[in-house]
């Protein structure tokens, strides 16, 4: 329901037009906030906003006319994999985020990215980029550099070395540190590691993130171990693409979402992130290989699968993860054979006249692969989804169309979680799931002048049609960009204008925390 009456504060009138004005009018305004939208107008100037509700006549601005349409915050990305990607020619201005109103891509998740942060900064600012970056110090980057791929127990010159790489990405502008407690090296860190340097976290005040040690039979002790990081290290918990995997942990988001909320009434500071599928997407080893098998070399591993001894129990262990669901896993991304992606386990078992774990492990031999994983229940992702704590996020990376056939998520996360799960299924309001992609994940990164629609915060916005703002990648063709964006505004500056990707316009920030 829009509100007939504007507050009178939002009554404030123009006066001088400046460089770069431009004015949006007759828009239904979601300010961010997760209050109702209503009927206004938006003032930008330069890289900022300069009013909100009723805005006079501005000389000489530009006037775009957005009557129907919904006006809110740049979309806030809290769990990309867009590190590398944004340093490419093309990536640089990520056009799959882009058109889809994100504005804003948080990177170094899951433990993985550049661990030398001034110097990825560097350049990410001599190239460009598309949407404002803000980066987390990665886990298993920074255990690699100092022990390499082991499985031990960190010295303590090598516990302090870590700890100073954190303590430096930190003053270099990171927000946080991110775990990815499933992946090498990070999967080999004990607790204790890990609060040490959640310590050095907390200090700068700083935000932990973690993909938990198990999202499956085991959700609930692993989000135990990221609350019990986050009180040793003195810092805010937030824990990535939550999620109840696998049938065996089908039903459990109901007890996650209450041991989460149980900490945060007794004062803990916890959030998490959510992508809108019943399907995850990771490296096949990441999924089927025993951790203990994973140590080492890239040649030390392979050496490994055709070792006489240990050869047959990595593939006895692979076949029973595989299992009953060799059709769960479909192949995302295999350059060997490209003629497999988009097909999965039992389907190339089948042509190939092999079974499901031969296939897997010469995929293995081969340099291993990317899979979509289709292990959630629809009712799980529903729970979570409810929970104010939540915020959406995509868990995805630059793309381009090609041959792979990744996770739509990159391509259509934001749109399907407000296009279909507000608008069409109702599952959520529309101003309760804006706020989940806006406001609510600039409060979890403590970000003052972004994620709302207020004077004085920097200008990143979005304009879509609420009758038409809907998701098109789907599993089998997922290179296909989202209907009903009609603006991108980066920092003022359109990167979508009447529905069209302005790839030049490069007006997005590397944002460091402040000290």
């Amino acid at each position: 329901m829009l509100r007939s009456l504007l507050p009178l504060a939002l009554f404030i009138p123009s006066l001088l037009a400046a460089e770069a004005d431009i004015v949006l009018r007759n828009a239904t305004i979601h300010d961010g906030t997760g209050q109702a939208g209503y009927v206004g107008d938006l003032h930008l100037q330069g890289e900022k906003i300069v009013a909100v509700g009723k805005v006079g006549e501005v000389a000489g601005a530009k006037v775009i006319d957005a009557k129907g349409l919904v006006v809110c915050p740049g979309f806030i990305d809290l769990h990309t994999h867009c590190d590398d990607g944004l340093l490419g020619k093309v990536g640089k201005a990520n056009k799959n985020y882009i058109m889809q109103g994100c504005t804003l891509v948080v990177t170094g998740n899951c433990g993985s990215g550049p661990h030398e942060v001034a110097a990825y900064f560097k350049k990410l600012e001599a190239g460009g980029i598309g949407p404002n970056e803000i980066h987390l110090a990665p886990h298993n980057s920074i255990r690699a550099a100092v022990m390499g791929n082991v499985n031990r127990v960190p010295t303590l010159e090598e516990q302090a070395k870590m700890e100073a790489l954190v303590d430096t990405a930190m003053k270099d502008g990171c927000f946080g540190m991110a775990t990815g407690l499933i992946y090498n090296p990070g999967t080999y860190s004990k607790t204790e590691e890990i609060a040490g340097l959640a310590k050095v976290v907390g200090r700068h005040g700083g935000l932990y993130a973690s993909h938990i040690r198990n999202e499956s039979s085991g959700l609930l002790t692993a989000i135990e171990e990221a609350l019990r990081i986050g009180k040793e290290g003195n810092c805010r918990v937030h824990i990535s693409h939550i999620k109840a995997s696998g049938r065996a942990a089908w039903g459990t988001s109901s007890a996650a979402v209450a041991l989460i909320e149980k900490a945060q009434k007794e004062g803990q500071l916890v959030t998490a992130d959510q992508y809108p599928y019943i399907a995850s997407s990771t490296s096949l080893k990441a999924i089927v290989v025993p951790t203990k098998y994973r140590e080492g070399t890239t040649k030390e591993y392979i050496a490994r699968l055709d070792d006489p001894k240990t050869g047959p129990l990595i593939r006895e262990a692979v076949a029973k993860d595989i299992g009953n669901r060799p059709e769960a896993l479909q192949i995302a991304r295999y350059s060997p054979k490209p003629e497999w992606q988009g097909k999965n386990l039992k389907q190339i078992a089948e042509a190939e006249k092999k079974e499901p774990v031969d296939i897997a492990l010469e995929i293995e031999r081969n340099g291993g692969a990317g899979v979509v994983n289709f292990g959630m229940n629809e009712e799980d992702v529903r729970v979570y989804m409810k929970r104010p704590w939540v915020a959406t996020a995509s868990d995805g990376s630059v793309q381009s169309p090609g041959a792979t056939v990744p996770h739509p998520r990159s391509y259509g996360t934001f749109p399907r979680k407000i296009g279909r799960y507000a608008i069409e299924d109702g599952i959520i309001t529309l101003e309760e799931a804006i706020h989940s992609s806006t406001g609510l994940p600039a409060s979890i990164l403590k970000l003052t002048d972004r994620g709302t629609l207020k004077a004085g915060n920097y200008a990143d916005v979005v304009v879509f049609d609420p009758k038409t703002y809907r998701d098109t990648a789907t599993f089998d063709k997922p290179h296909q960009y989202p209907t009903g964006v009609k603006y991108v505004f980066v920092n003022g500056k359109a990167e979508v204008e009447a529905g069209k990707h302005m790839p030049e316009v490069l007006a997005g920030k590397v944002i460091r925390r402040k000290p």
